[in-house]
């Protein structure tokens, strides 16, 4: 997801999108313990996902203050 699309969404969403991106970064680490990946950079992309949603929203508290 890229960060223009980050910004576009209400802050619950992004409380929602970061809490999808976390369960599925367990979900591949669990698979990439138990079974081979499809892709393994998957991984990487979906923890610079993650790295982005936070930084918007902790630009967004920033700005509230």
């Amino acid at each position: 997801m890229k960060s223009s699309e980050l910004r576009k969404l209400n802050d619950e969403d992004l409380q929602n999108e970061t809490e999808k991106l976390r369960r599925e970064l367990f979900n591949l680490r669990s698979q990439a313990v138990t079974e081979k990946l499809e892709n393994p950079c998957a991984l990487s992309g979906v923890r610079r996902d993650i790295a982005r949603a936070l930084t918007e929203k902790r630009a967004r508290t920033l700005q509230e203050k």
